[in-house]
C-alpha cells in the first residue's frame, strides 16, 4: 500500500489519546533556546524522477577513485573486488540473515562465520578469531579493554603511529572508563626506541604495521619487552593485504591482533560500513569481545556450528559481560570470507605481490621530481612522500586535473606543522603504470 501521509482529524485523535493540546506540547522536555521557531528554508517536496536527478548532478560533483587514477590510502584503499563477490552476498539468505540466535536453522550463516574466523586467524598468525566487529578503529578500542582484563593492569600505551582514527576511538573508550593513556609521539623520520615507558604497571603497547606513514619494522624486539614486564602486544592493521606478503604479527609475538578487514571484498562506499578483525591467543579467548562461531556434531553425529561465545550483555549475566558489542559485520565478513576464498593462498600473495611492486614502481617514479623524497625505507603498498610545496595544495591542484594524489598528511594531523609537505600515497593492483606516469606529470607540473 501506498504510505498516507495523516490527516489533522488524525493528528487530533492522537493528541486526545495522550493528552497533549498539541503538537508543540511533546516537546515540553526541550529547552525553548533548543527549539527552532520557525521551518528551515529548506526547498519544498520534489517528485522522486526530480530528487533523483538532483541528488545525481550533486554525487557527479565527486571526483571518484573508480573514474579517475587513484593513490588514496590512509586506512582505506581501492581493490578489485571480483562479480562473484557482489553475486553471491545478495543472495536472500545472506542478505536478510539476522542474528543467529537459533542454530538449526542458521547453519549457513554460522558455517560462513566459522570460515572466516579461520580465514582471518590463518593470515595473521593468531590461534583464534572472532565474528568481526564494526570496523577496525571499534576492535582496537575493544582490544585495549581486553588487556586491562586479561593483565588487572590500568595503563595502555598507543604509539604515535597508531592511525588517528583509532588513536581517538580508542582514547574515547578508555577516557571514559578510566584507563591511563600514555601516547608515544609520531617522527616522519624514525620510530619510537626507547621502551622504558613500558613497566610493571603496563597493560598494553599498541603498535601499527605498516604504520600510518606506511613505515614496516620487526616488532619482535618490542614484543619482547612487553612480555618482559607482563603486558601484551596489539598490533593493528589497516591493509589487510599486506598479510599476504609480510611476516605475521603472530610470528613475532602479537598477542591481539585487530584491524580493518575492507580491503577485501568491501568497496570504498564513501566510509562505510567496514569490518573489524580481531583475533588473539587461544589463553585469551574467554576475555575476546563479540562471538565466537563453533563446531560441533549433533544428536545424530553430524556435523554442525553453533555459536560458541558470545559475550555482549544480552545474552550472559550483565556483569560477567566482557562487551557491549551489539553484532558483528555479517554482510561485510561474508564478502571479505568469499573474496578471500576465491584468491586462495597462492592468489592472496600474487595480490600482495603485485600491490607491492605497483607501489615500488609509483615511489620510483616520483623520487625522478625535483626536490621529492620518500621518507620509508621500507614499505609494502603505502609510503610517505615529502614534497617542496604545501601537501594539501597539491592535492587539490591535482584534484583539478583529474587525478586523486593521496592523503596530505596535515589533514590527519592538522596541528603538525612538521607534516604540511607529507604525502601518503598508496598504489594497488587497481593503478595501472598510465596511472603512475599520470601522477608522476602532473604532480611535476604542480611542483
Amino acid at each position: 500500500m501506498r504510505y498516507l501521509p495523516l490527516t489533522d482529524e488524525d493528528r487530533q485523535e492522537m493528541l486526545a489519546l495522550i493528552g497533549a493540546g498539541s503538537v508543540d506540547d511533546l516537546y515540553c522536555d526541550v529547552p525553548v533556546s533548543a527549539r527552532i521557531d520557525k521551518i528551515p528554508d529548506l526547498p519544498d517536496h520534489q517528485s522522486e524522477i526530480d530528487v533523483e536527478r538532483q541528488i545525481s548532478a550533486m554525487a557527479d560533483r565527486n571526483l571518484s577513485p573508480a573514474k579517475a587514477p587513484s593513490f588514496l590510502g590512509g586506512g582505506a584503499y581501492r581493490h578489485h573486488i571480483p562479480a562473484s563477490v557482489d553475486h553471491l552476498i545478495q543472495r536472500g539468505e545472506f542478505l536478510t540473515a539476522y542474528t543467529p540466535y537459533q542454530p538449526e536453522v542458521s547453519q549457513g550463516t554460522l558455517q560462513m562465520l566459522f570460515e572466516f574466523q579461520t580465514q582471518v586467524a590463518m593470515i595473521t598468525g593468531m590461534d583464534v578469531a572472532n565474528a568481526s566487529l564494526y570496523d577496525g578503529a571499534t576492535a582496537c578500542s575493544e582490544a585495549v579493554l581486553m588487556a586491562t582484563r586479561v593483565t588487572k593492569r590500568r595503563k595502555a600505551i598507543l604509539s604515535g603511529g597508531l592511525h588517528p582514527h583509532f588513536h581517538e576511538v580508542t582514547h574515547t573508550g578508555c577516557d571514559l572508563l578510566g584507563i591511563n593513556v600514555l601516547d608515544w609521539s609520531l617522527d616522519p623520520e624514525g620510530f619510537h626506541k626507547n621502551y622504558d615507558d613500558i613497566d610493571e604497571d603496563t597493560a598494553c603497547v599498541v603498535v601499527q604495521y605498516p604504520d600510518v606513514l606506511g613505515r614496516l619494522r620487526d616488532l619482535t624486539p618490542l614484543a619482547e619487552k612487553c612480555h618482559a614486564n607482563g603486558a601484551l602486544l596489539i598490533v593493528a592493521l589497516t591493509e589487510i593485504v599486506a598479510m599476504g606478503a609480510l611476516k605475521t604479527p603472530g610470528a613475532m609475538g602479537a598477542d591481539i591482533v585487530v584491524g580493518e578487514g575492507q580491503s577485501l571484498g568491501v568497496p570504498l562506499s564513501f566510509g562505510g560500513p567496514y569490518l573489524g578483525l580481531f583475533a588473539c591467543r587461544h589463553k585469551h579467548v574467554r576475555q575476546m569481545p563479540g562471538r565466537l562461531a563453533g563446531e560441533t556434531v549433533d544428536a545424530e553425529g553430524r556435523r554442525g556450528f553453533v555459536l560458541t561465545l558470545s559475550t555482549r550483555e544480552q545474552h550472559i549475566r550483565r556483569e560477567k559481560a566482557t562487551s557491549n558489542i551489539c553484532t558483528n559485520s555479517g554482510l561485510c565478513a561474508l564478502a571479505f570470507s568469499i573474496h578471500l576464498s576465491l584468491l586462495g593462498d597462492k592468489g592472496f600473495r600474487a595480490l600482495a605481490d603485485l600491490n607491492h611492486a605497483r607501489a615500488v614502481q609509483t615511489a620510483e617514479a616520483l623520487k625522478t621530481l625535483p626536490n621529492v623524497s620518500v621518507l620509508n625505507e621500507y614499505f609494502f603498498n603505502e609510503f610517505t612522500v615529502r614534497l617542496p610545496i604545501s601537501a594539501q595544495k597539491a592535492v587539490s591542484m591535482l584534484a583539478e586535473k583529474g587525478i586523486l594524489a593521496g592523503v596530505p598528511l596535515s589533514r590527519l594531523y592538522p596541528d603538525r606543522q612538521d607534516m604540511e609537505t607529507l604525502l601518503l600515497v598508496a598504489a594497488t593492483e587497481c593503478n595501472t603504470e598510465n596511472d603512475i606516469q599520470a601522477l608522476t606529470s602532473a604532480l611535476g607540473e604542480v611542483i
